[in-house]
């Protein structure tokens, strides 16, 4: 009886759950991506935006290196040196020992620089910019990355209509096959037209498994671009809304100067090779330094003194140093630096030249759409009338095979170059987002 009524419990349990939360687990597994969803998800979690998401952390390391030059350095040596003899000295026509043969010396050292030349601030500034530099390549990952989701993305549509339109062609085309068949039986066509008829419905079979096939392929591509297992479901929103795109290129050319990480990369550099040939020239200063050593020595390992020792002494030294003639060497290395930085100003001058041709194209590319989709969706129309005059005529037998045949191949053209343009406007949208720095 306990068992009975537990049974009834959960099946009571399980219509409720199925009442209040239709589908179950089975709605989670197929989540519906739309295209705001699919790039989120890509910045979020695709590998390689993280690893380059992580010169950041290293620039800033290295700027805490360089930091930590500015303060003082703290060292520390301990040895022992043993002589052969004890060494003597003559006083008074006397002879007299110094020193012990084993000696113990433990010495402690402040070394703090006073002046570099300017170099210490230089490479400070230097690490700084290293890492907007970090900011910005992190940024240039993410345009791309966005480029890439918006690319996969509607390649599966793509591919998922051009899959439409081969099973669409396939069912036509076996449906004209069996019209061709029951002729054949009756003796109203040759056996050439049945054949044609028959050897269309295989290749367009094959045709769509090849569709199949690379649809799944596109599939997997964008779950890699999201990190997600090659072959886990997606199933994405499909967009058909096709708005005349508005702007101005001398517009998209500004808001693209102003944004693009590339343009800032470049003027990023531009300021490190500053900070380099800073430091190329602090070699023409003296450098100065200040060091504090504390020192210990004796006879015995604990350097407590002892003979010819003293327990414990402290000297303060100011150093300078300055390397002032090396034939030119601080020159020319100056010098190069003042090439690097003239070849950067050369190469962003041709970076505008490229950014004006990429939105150029990119107009364009819309453009091209924005004529091609209506003049592609009337052709549509029009292949699928002339598709069925064709088939009616060929069941009034007052047309061939060929016609029907050839009626279902124009249309099957007309139906990809409609999804193309369609998708291809889309995409030269994104393509003019990217070219503008943004997504």
């Amino acid at each position: 009886m306990k068992v009975k009524t537990s049974l009834v419990c959960s099946g009571v349990l399980f219509i409720l759950s199925l009442a209040f939360f239709p589908g179950g687990g089975l709605a989670a597994d197929k989540k519906i991506y739309t295209l705001d969803q699919c790039v989120k998800e890509a910045l979020a979690n695709n590998w390689r935006l993280k690893a380059k998401k992580e010169t950041i952390d290293q620039a800033q390391y290295v700027k805490n290196q360089a930091r930590a030059d500015f303060l003082p350095k703290l060292s520390t040596s301990y040895g022992f040196t043993r002589y052969k003899s004890l060494r003597t000295t003559q006083i008074q026509g006397g002879t007299f020992n110094i020193g012990s043969l084993n000696n113990y010396q433990w010495k402690g050292t402040v070394t703090q620089p006073i002046f570099t030349g300017f170099a210490l601030i230089s490479t400070y500034r230097l690490a700084e910019l290293g890492i907007d530099e970090s900011e910005l390549v992190v940024q240039l990952e993410t345009l791309d990355l966005a480029l890439n989701v918006k690319t996969a993305y509607f390649d599966i549509l793509t591919a998922d209509n051009a899959v439409e339109t081969a099973e669409l062609a396939a069912e036509a085309l076996e449906s004209h096959a069996e019209v061709a068949r029951n002729f054949y039986k009756v003796g109203m066509i040759p056996i050439n037209d049945l054949l044609r008829s028959e050897v269309e419905v295989g290749n367009a079979k094959q045709y769509v498994v090849r569709a199949r096939n690379a649809a799944r392929l596109t599939r997997s591509t964008l779950n890699t671009i999201l990190s997600r297992p090659v072959n886990a479901e997606v199933n994405i929103v499909d967009i058909e809304v096709h708005e005349v795109q508005k702007g101005d290129f001398q517009a998209y050319l500004e808001e693209a100067l102003k944004n693009r990480p590339e343009i800032k990369l470049i003027d990023n550099n531009l300021l490190q090779t500053d900070q380099v040939i800073n430091i190329t020239e602090s070699k023409n200063y003296p450098e100065v330094v200040f060091v504090w050593e504390y020192t210990k020595e004796g006879d015995s390992p604990s350097v407590d003194g002892g003979a010819g020792h003293e327990p414990s002494n402290w000297a303060a030294q100011a150093a300078l140093k300055w390397t002032f003639w090396e034939w030119g060497k601080t020159h020319y290395a100056v010098k190069q630096q003042e090439s690097i930085k003239n070849e950067l100003l050369k190469t962003r001058m041709q970076m505008e030249q490229d950014i004006q041709l990429q939105i150029k194209d990119s107009v364009l590319n819309i453009q091209t759409a924005e004529t091609n989709i209506p003049i592609t969706r009337k052709a549509v129309e029009q292949g699928e009338e002339n598709l069925r005059v064709s088939q009616e005529r060929y069941k009034a037998q007052v047309s061939t095979s060929t016609e029907v045949l050839d009626a279902q191949r124009y249309l099957s053209d007309a139906r990809v170059f409609y999804y193309t343009a369609l998708f291809q406007y889309h995409l030269a949208k994104a393509r003019l987002q990217r070219a503008m720095g943004t997504y």
